[in-house]
């Protein structure tokens, strides 16, 4: 089978298996999260922590619920590196440094996963099960919290109550994550993922010398890693590394997982809303701008210019020969128009045109399909911008969904929008005019300015991916790029929970003949336009400045 073939079919497997997935799953995801039953161990959990399922929370409080779980999920991962070396399972590795331990706990509760270390080098078994795959679970599921409330500010009528945070978060992890962890880490473990226990093995080297090579419990963290869209990995070459991704069909089921979800939950958003070609239009518009991502990279993969690229037939510096261009490209796409940022690929090595389209993915707001939940409020939200510029094209008031979208509600939803490219511009511009920052990178031109912009860019969108060739264990990146990655959370949501109590407390409008059809093709290509366009007014004179002068040139 030659290798284009094996790539159409490898994408093509994929697109069907999503479509199979995207109903049973959404419509599980409906039940588990608009259940009225609590089961025994949710009720035992309730009373442990002090919470009463049955009341629900306005959005401040559904707010100061999430910003409080996180601080404490950031004081304890804090906490658990800092004293590593005095716990069980330590396997020798000495306590992890303050401003790296800082950075970690940041990175893994706000679903970014940014690694400024190598986790086989860094971590003991007993900080990747109990802190790291933990919030691995628990930011996910923040993030599926968080959508679901934001659908019912559609939802609901003439109240301030958007839910239980707690009631949202425990059966997103017990009920959705967990499960399909479980099943996830089993099939990598048929595949030859490990999955142990066992201290480093030192072995001989062809030289002469010894290696040690770190075991431990991979599997069970591969499969959350990438249904929870966190991204990460056990080990520095993430999931390049044979022990996270020994074959070619296991790098078709990690990409099935890191989007599975994803696709998924705009179904859960047209059950909710109870008008399922709502959802079907939102799908539509993830998957035209995945399409369009994936196309466009593998292109720029594959229309190889220079010497050596030309010789070997394709740009292959940096890929896996058991995954191809192919495999490489579209797990690098996936990764990064969802906020899940595990690599298989060194994207540093990637052409200037194909290193822009993932620094593009990522500035679209990761909504192809997005992070989990994320993905679904971020869409959302530009569907909310949409219809606010196509009622100021025709002198009406804008509606979505039978909400009126008034001053209120598009300030709200600006504010979303423009909070990323801020902390991305003026984290890049910061890192740029001063010595000690550019002390740090390796290449110097657009191809050094590139990669501070993709590491604030991927920062700031929780994706945790890197364009490495700087150097970011530094005091520097640690503190900036832990903020970029705080901001980058919580203040969008912030901006989400307090749209949708806005949105709840209005009644409903009824539909009438100069009310936007946002379940057509019509909106679809509008909803896609408008979401490439306001990125291209907001990234292009960065994007000149990096990949486009590095490929001119």
């Amino acid at each position: 089978m030659s290798s284009t073939t094996a790539g159409i079919l490898f994408l093509v497997s994929l697109v069907v298996a999503l479509a199979v997935a995207h109903v049973p799953l959404g419509d599980h995801m409906y039940r588990v999260l608009g259940s009225a039953k609590h089961s025994r161990v949710e009720k035992r959990l309730y009373r442990i922590i002090g919470v009463d399922p049955g009341t629900e929370q306005t959005w401040s409080a559904y707010v100061r619920s999430v910003l409080a779980f996180s601080v404490v999920s950031i004081l304890f991962l804090y906490a658990l590196q800092r004293v590593q070396d005095r716990l069980w399972l330590a396997i020798g590795m000495k306590a992890v440094p303050d401003h790296q331990a800082w950075n970690t706990a940041i990175s893994f509760v706000t679903n970014t996963n940014w690694q400024g270390y190598s986790g086989e080098s860094m971590m003991g078994h007993l900080v990747q099960m109990a802190g790291l795959a933990v919030q691995n679970f628990v930011s996910a599921a923040v993030g599926i919290a968080v959508a679901i409330a934001f659908v019912r500010g559609f939802v609901r009528r003439r109240t301030d109550e958007l839910g239980n945070f707690w009631v949202d978060l425990t059966r997103a992890v017990f009920r959705i994550l967990l499960p399909m962890a479980f099943a996830g880490a089993v099939v990598l473990v048929a595949g030859g993922v490990i999955q142990n226990f066992a201290d480093p093995h030192t072995v001989g080297t062809l030289t002469g010398g010894s290696q040690k090579i770190t075991g431990g419990p991979v599997a069970s963290q591969e499969a959350i890693k990438l249904l929870g869209t966190n991204g990460g990995g056990f080990y520095n070459a993430n999931s390049a590394h044979p022990f996270e991704n020994p074959a070619s069909w296991t790098n078709w089921i990690e990409i099935f997982m890191l989007t599975v979800i994803s696709f998924s939950l705009p179904r859960t958003f047209g059950r909710m809303v109870g008008q399922k070609r709502q959802g079907y239009a939102i799908v539509a518009v993830m998957a035209l701008l995945a399409i369009i991502s994936v196309g466009a990279n593998i292109g720029a993969q594959v229309a190889h210019h220079g010497t050596v690229p030309t010789a070997v037939g394709a740009a292959s510096e940096g890929t896996e020969q058991r995954f191809g261009i192919v495999g490489s490209a579209v797990f690098a796409t996936t990764t990064t128009l969802t906020s899940t940022g595990a690599v298989n690929s060194f994207h540093d090595s990637y052409t200037s045109l194909g290193g822009a389209t993932l620094l593009l993915n990522m500035m679209l707001g990761e909504v192809a399909p997005g992070g989990t939940g994320s993905g679904l409020y971020g869409m959302l939200i530009l569907a909310i911008i949409t219809v606010f510029v196509a009622g100021l094209m025709v002198g009406r008031i804008p509606e979505y969904l039978g909400k009126k979208i008034s001053a209120r509600e598009i300030k709200f939803a600006s504010m979303y929008f423009l909070i990323t490219p801020m902390i991305v511009l003026i984290g890049t511009g910061v890192a740029m005019a001063f010595g000690t920052p550019r002390s740090s990178m390796l290449n110097t031109g657009p191809h050094g300015f590139s990669e501070v912009l993709y590491a604030f860019t991927s920062a700031a969108n929780n994706n945790g991916s890197a364009f490495a060739g700087i150097t970011v264990n530094t005091w520097f990146y640690d503190v900036a790029l832990g903020l970029a990655m705080v901001l980058g959370r919580f203040l969008p949501m912030i901006f989400v929970l307090a749209l949708a109590g806005s949105l709840a407390r209005q009644g409903a409008v009824p539909e009438s003949e100069g009310t936007l059809p946002t379940h057509r093709p019509q909106f679809v290509g509008m909803l896609a336009g408008v979401t490439l366009v306001l990125v291209a007014l907001t990234f292009f004179p960065a994007m000149a400045l990096g990949p486009l002068a590095e490929g001119i040139h």
